[in-house]
């Protein structure tokens, strides 16, 4: 039988920004092409873009970003190092784990759940290789992305799919079972943690992924309350009922100090 040829993986482009050494962007290149073979879905895009921000009270300014198209499903992964080289060294690693966990998560969604291996849900052990958001002093901090849409209707299998598309921190989302707002995050060491705005038990054997929910509803404020909450706890966001509507919001501390705040459109 004749064997397919294997894919060829798709020029990466790469943008830089800021003082950053003359061979960054070719190094880029290099490296994160090396893991586009890792994935059988085939990428169809693939951009790098590399920042290294000029405040020196950052302590480590590049960040490196990396955004794919896997056979049409959008993939992203982030980092942020002290060099330019550490960045894309960093943000291949990272890369590789996203499309492997992607890799899993496609196989439980066609029914055939995935062999564990020794590294599986272990998010507790993931180096902290995030960008730092700059210690801008309380009182200059202001909302300055306020996004809106409608939430999208998942499981919490689902919403770790995006989760781990995207590389987000947490991910707000409506329970399709029970109709609430909910936010899924990563947790240490049971793998992922769900909040709701009424928190509902979730039946045994329901979910794939290793999740724990929470006994405790949302806490009903509006934006002022919870910008203190988030200032107070120091944690990078503050799961919330909106006062007014009572739908689920997420406030969370932006790289530039600011604030950035999503909420339901509907």
């Amino acid at each position: 039988m004749k064997r397919s040829a294997p894919q060829q993986a798709p020029e990466v482009q790469v943008e830089t920004h800021g003082h950053l050494p003359p061979d960054a962007t070719g190094y880029a290149r290099d490296k994160v092409r090396a893991v586009l073979g890792q994935t059988r879905e085939p990428v169809l895009f693939a951009r790098v873009r590399l920042n290294r921000m000029a405040n020196p009270a950052v302590e480590r300014p590049v960040i490196a970003q990396a955004n794919l198209d896997v056979n049409g499903r959008p993939a992203r992964a982030h980092v942020a190092a002290r060099s330019a080289t550490e960045a894309v060294d960093l943000l291949q690693d990272r890369l590789a784990e996203r499309l492997a966990r992607l890799a899993e998560h496609w196989e439980a969604r066609r029914g055939r759940m995935p062999m564990s291996s020794p590294h599986e849900w272990r998010h507790g052990n993931e180096p902290t290789h995030r960008p730092d958001y700059y210690p801008r002093p309380a009182e200059e901090r202001e909302v300055v992305r306020h996004k809106s849409f409608s939430l999208a209707r998942e499981t919490p299998d689902e919403a770790a799919f995006e989760l781990e598309s995207m590389d987000y921190r947490f991910h707000l989302f409506t329970d399709v079972d029970s109709g609430e707002d909910s936010v899924l995050y990563r947790s240490e060491p049971t793998g992922y943690r769900l909040a709701q705005v009424h928190p509902h038990p979730r039946p045994a054997g329901n979910v794939s992924v290793p999740l724990t929910v929470s006994e405790l509803p949302a806490p009903r404020m509006n934006v002022a309350e919870a910008r203190q909450r988030l200032d107070i706890t120091g944690f990078p966001f503050v799961f919330f009922a909106d006062d007014s509507t009572g739908r689920g919001n997420v406030l969370y501390h932006r790289y530039d100090g600011h604030y950035g705040l999503i909420t339901p459109a509907e």
